[in-house]
């Protein structure tokens, strides 16, 4: 019995060595399968790794981990690694100083690689349709970012870390499923454009009507049954609500475009109010002339009386005044009229999509149906695709 047992544990031991051997084995042949990988690179991509370019485009190659070399490519400026299979990045890729755009849509992050935190000169990170439900508090390291894309995640909740990236403009954070917005969101004092469709707001939320800096606002797609009135926001130029269940936009400022259910009449009946107010407007000044007056300048003579000038108030002013009214109760109510914003000056928009450069100092959106250009504001629609140029100038 003790020599069988003996037996017993030597076997034992033996084959505990084997499977030691044979583990380390796997393993060796592991790394070996990696290094493999990542040398069989996809046709034209060694060029591009020697070709000295500060724009590298991997985009849909299949990665499934960041091939290595990109590390050591110190003069990129731009990088496109859309549409692969990454779940991480390399810690070297934070050597990449110089990097200002970083594109990682379409891929399987559950989480932001810690070495983007440390890119400081990033001017635009593209993080949509990962598989995110946070960020980082370290984001609050990319002090230049100023467009920032994380749409098509798991958000539940506004991410507050934003509130330290004092340049951002631009948030596209759509198709998410948060319900609410926090009450001190005017803490981001330059955003100018704020992408919320595809979410799971039944309610307009209050908090956006301090957020006077904004130039466009898309909320299509949620289950909002009312809008109050936006005119408070001077600086909003775009306000889509398309595929919500209401059936008229929200009262508006006058340059304000509208999309969604009963937009495209609010517009031509405002259009065609226009229009009778100008020929109006020509009509009197031609009565005047003939009548040897000075013409009507704002509706108002300049031989009236400052008595005169002072009583009369445009329909605009009047509806200002009505609407200040309204959101001043409202705010009695709510306790959202403490919330503080500042004015601020005006600023270009930056972000980009299809078919235009990600360096454009332009604003553009993507959906369907309509365009509307401004002086330093442009808004298309249209199937979202991602490609992108190498001819950027910025």
């Amino acid at each position: 019995m003790g020599n069988s047992s003996g037996k017993g544990e030597g076997e034992e031991e033996e084959e505990g060595g084997k499977d030691g051997e044979e583990a380390e084995t796997k393993e060796e042949k592991k790394k070996e399968d990696e290094v493999e990988v990542e040398e069989e690179l996809p046709l034209g991509v060694e060029e591009l790794f020697e070709s000295g370019d500060p724009v590298l485009d991997l985009s849909y190659r299949k990665f499934k981990r960041l091939p290595s070399r990109v590390c050591g490519l110190a003069h990129l400026e731009k990088l496109y690694v859309c549409g692969n299979r990454l779940r991480t990045l390399p810690s070297g890729i934070s050597e990449l100083h110089g990097l200002r755009i970083l594109a990682l849509d379409f891929n399987k992050m559950e989480d932001v690689p810690e070495a983007i935190c440390q890119l400081t000169n990033l001017t635009r990170l593209y993080l949509g349709s990962n598989r995110l439900m946070s960020l980082p508090p370290e984001l609050r390291n990319l002090q230049s970012l100023r467009c920032l894309w994380v749409e098509s995640n798991y958000f539940q909740r506004f991410p507050q870390e934003l509130y330290d990236l004092p340049n951002l403009k631009s948030l596209q954070i759509g198709d998410n499923r948060m319900k609410t917005l926090p009450p001190d969101l005017p803490r981001m004092e330059a955003l100018r454009g704020l992408w919320l469709y595809g979410n799971r707001f039944d309610t307009f939320p209050k908090v956006l009507l301090h957020m006077k800096n904004l130039e466009i606002l898309d909320l299509d797609r949620n289950k909002i049954t009312e809008f109050p009135s936006l005119k408070r926001l001077k600086a909003l130029r775009l306000f889509s609500y398309d595929h919500n269940p209401v059936k008229e936009p929200p009262k508006v400022g006058e340059e304000v475009l509208v999309v969604g259910e009963g937009a495209a009449e609010f517009l031509e009946a405002r259009e065609a109010r226009r229009e009778r107010l100008r020929k109006a407007a020509e009509k009197e000044a031609e009565e005047l002339a003939l009548a040897g007056e000075e013409p009507v300048i704002h509706g108002i003579l300049k031989n009236s009386s400052s008595k005169q000038a002072t009583s009369e108030v445009t329909s605009e002013d009047a509806d200002a005044k009505e609407e200040e009214l309204l959101v001043n109760e409202e705010e009695g109510e709510d306790g959202e009229g403490e919330l503080p914003f500042t004015e601020y000056d005006e600023a270009e928009l930056e972000y980009d999509e299809e078919g235009v450069e990600y360096e454009t100092e332009e604003l553009i959106c993507e959906g369907e149906g309509f365009e509307y250009e401004g002086e330093e504001l442009e808004y298309e629609r249209s199937q979202m695709d991602y490609e992108y140029e190498e001819g950027e100038t910025s």
